[in-house]
């Protein structure tokens, strides 16, 4: 029974995440953490898909109303992974829509202009060309050669990631994590890895991760983020496998982890960091910052029951 004992992280979290989630999210902790079943994952989601092939409806919670949208679709590819079920008809039909989406460059932008009419955070842009970008692109293409999926939509995309990680001199960190996601799932493992070790040199100089979370009021915030919007080296490195995890010392890697733990509030949830503009976004956004951080501390074998 979640919450007796000693009130363990996972078991705070469970109550949370009853209490405040989506039912998306309610399945998925059921799935990861209470061998709940992948088909009520995936019923979940098939609520915000579209006709199209993409996703809409909130399913990212800074973009509002129906419409399909490169970012939430990426969500979507990103859930059906986390149950294994990245294959099939479901991904070939997200492929023809990020197909009939992507720029002249083949990639992909992070908002479409048919948002327009809709609510949507103030901190994404609205434009009527809008141009490819790695932040939009880098997570999809790796995640879909992590599931070796062949399309051609991935041909000129990956071209495109290629291209953008090259060009990379100054950045912010969730460019940076889309890149970090491309690298993970790039077939060029060699390749990858140089990229990688350039990227982590680019984020130590720059302060791009709070290396202290004790003297986080010291590195400075980036462009556009809200006050106190830091990353940590676990923002980058989300599992022990990932290329990022060079970039930082055990001690590092050690202390920001602490730091994530120590982050769990007293309800039970993670709180989310960035710009709040809607009482709805933040209240769908904290589950899923929960999930992302159970999933960090368990990668690394911190205890959460």
């Amino acid at each position: 029974m979640a919450g007796t004992g000693a009130n363990p992280p996972l078991a705070r979290a469970e109550q949370f995440i009853w209490l405040t989630a989506r039912v998306l999210e309610q399945r998925r902790f059921a799935h990861d953490f209470l061998d709940g079943s992948p088909d009520a994952v995936e019923t979940a989601l098939a609520a915000y898909l579209n006709e199209d092939g993409g996703y809409g409806h909130a399913l990212e919670p800074d973009l509002r109303g129906p419409v399909s949208q490169p970012l939430p679709t990426a969500h979507a590819l990103s859930v059906l992974d986390s149950i294994g079920r990245c294959n099939g008809l479901r991904v070939e039909r997200i492929c023809r829509y990020l197909t009939d989406v992507s720029t002249k460059e083949g990639a992909l932008p992070a908002l479409l202009p048919t948002q327009r009419g809709y609510p949507a955070a103030p901190f994404i842009p609205i434009v009527d060309n809008p141009p490819a970008e790695l932040l939009a692109t880098g997570p999809v293409v790796g995640l879909l050669h992590r599931n070796q999926v062949w399309h051609a939509w991935l041909f000129r995309a990956t071209d495109f990631c290629w291209a953008a990680v090259d060009a990379l001199e100054q950045s912010h960190p969730y460019e940076i994590e889309a890149a970090v996601a491309f690298l993970d799932g790039a077939p060029d493992r060699p390749r990858a890895e140089a990229a990688a070790g350039r990227l982590g040199r680019l984020v130590r100089e720059q302060r791009l991760a709070v290396l202290d979370p004790e003297r986080r009021a010291e590195y400075p915030g980036s462009p556009g983020y809200a006050p106190g919007e830091h990353h940590f080296p676990y923002d980058y490195a989300r599992t022990p496998g990932s290329l990022a995890r060079r970039w930082f010392t055990d001690e590092e890697l050690d202390r920001s982890l602490d730091h994530l733990a120590a982050e769990q509030r007293e309800d039970g949830g993670w709180p989310v960091n960035w710009r709040r503009w809607a009482p709805g976004t933040e209240l769908e956004g904290r589950p899923l910052v929960t999930l992302k951080a159970l999933h960090t501390l368990r990668a690394y074998g911190r205890r959460l029951s």
